[in-house]
């Protein structure tokens, strides 16, 4: 039983009205307010935790870009987080809600390091375009089993693609402890190093940073010309955006949903792939320290726009790295990493609330 007006009036005297015209420029302007105060609520916890806040602002935000190998690793994460997050994107301008890029990632990586593993030595210099191909399509098929349970039971699509993550982490676990277990590795549980055809050269010397990171910009421009310049990604906006006039129109809904998780899929199997052919160069029990998941936030921030999620995809690469320095050099927790992530999604989808609605006191009642 819900109580009485004038008591919620008491309690909270306050009611959210919708904007008749949001502002563009503060749209616009939201991540980086957004990034502004996590960047505040970090020098709270630093201070909570002990530390020196300019002291821990520096080794967080400002040494992971201290020179040309750091600037490779940002480039390097930055990579799959972009391609995962390109995917993400289109699905999500019409409405097709893909969680489950972290699974797809896994099964990129598997079905590319299959074309390594035991395909390698026929193949010779075509390995490496075949891995990055049977990547994507492992993502694809991954992915394409949400579509079908989607289009042909009406199941949710957000429940069925995050409950095959953890399928995707049983089959990779299963894989590296078993079948394809390196049988000279130690009892470790990975497979055999891949053969130097079926590895990303590195681009710069000195580095680790490899050909996903421009294959990722060229994608970024591909993804901005099929959602501004295409049929196909206009029929995907309206969905989103206008369903009953997409639907007035005749567009399928079907198709957009096929269309929309397969190309999510097919962007995070190339992101599992380049990692596992890239920095790791054979397959192991962890391929991704949840860059699926992360690019859920990058594709926000990033305003569902490819150009904003390059942009984007640097920001959360920086967290990753600033995280792993703060271990290193204060002695702080692995979360702390988690925690700007959160904060920086929380901050955003504050200000894009009150970039929609305002907050009006409600007049208390007149009394005779």
């Amino acid at each position: 039983m819900s109580p009485p007006d004038s008591l919620r009036r008491r309690l909270w005297p306050f009611r959210l009205e919708r904007r008749a015209t949001p502002s563009a420029a503060m749209r616009l302007a939201s991540p980086l307010i957004a990034a502004t105060a996590m960047a505040l609520t970090g020098l709270v916890v630093f201070l909570i935790l002990g530390q020196d806040p300019l002291t821990a602002f520096r080794v967080f935000f400002l040494a992971p870009l201290g020179g040309s190998y750091e600037v490779g690793e940002l480039l390097l994460k930055a990579s799959p987080l972009m391609l995962c997050a390109l995917g993400l994107a289109i699905g999500f301008k019409a409405n097709v809600w893909n969680i489950g890029a972290e699974g797809q990632l896994i099964v990129g990586g598997i079905a590319g390091s299959a074309v390594a593993l035991f395909g390698s030595d026929a193949l010779g210099t075509l390995t490496l375009p075949l891995m990055l191909l049977a990547g994507a399509l492992g993502g694809m098929a991954w992915a394409a089993i949400p579509a079908f349970l989607r289009t042909r039971f009406h199941t949710n699509e957000i429940l069925v693609s995050l409950m095959l993550v953890y399928i995707a982490q049983q089959l990779l676990g299963y894989l590296v402890h078993g079948p394809w277990k390196d049988p000279a590795g130690y009892n470790f549980p990975q497979s055999r190093a891949f053969a130097e055809a079926a590895i990303l050269p590195a681009l710069v010397e000195g580095t680790r940073v490899t050909g996903a990171w421009p294959l990722a910009l060229l994608l970024a421009v591909l993804a901005w010309l099929f959602t501004s310049r295409t049929h196909a990604g206009y029929r995907m906006q309206v969905a989103g955006q206008a369903p009953a006039a997409a639907l007035y129109a005749g567009f399928s809904d079907k198709r957009n949903i096929w269309l929309a998780l397969l190309v999510g899929g097919g962007m995070a199997g190339l992101a599992g792939i380049s990692e596992v052919a890239g920095p790791i160069g054979l397959l192991q029990a962890v391929i991704s320290p949840g860059y699926g998941f992360a690019a859920i936030i990058v594709a926000f921030v990033g305003r569902l726009h490819p150009f904003g999620i390059v942009l984007a995809s640097l920001l959360m690469s920086l967290l990753y790295l600033g995280g792993e320095t703060a271990q290193v050099e204060l002695q702080l927790p692995s979360s702390i990493t988690g925690l700007f992530q959160g904060s920086l999604l929380f901050y955003l989808l504050a200000a894009d609330l009150f970039i929609g609605f305002r907050l009006r006191r409600i007049p208390r009642p007149v009394t005779p």
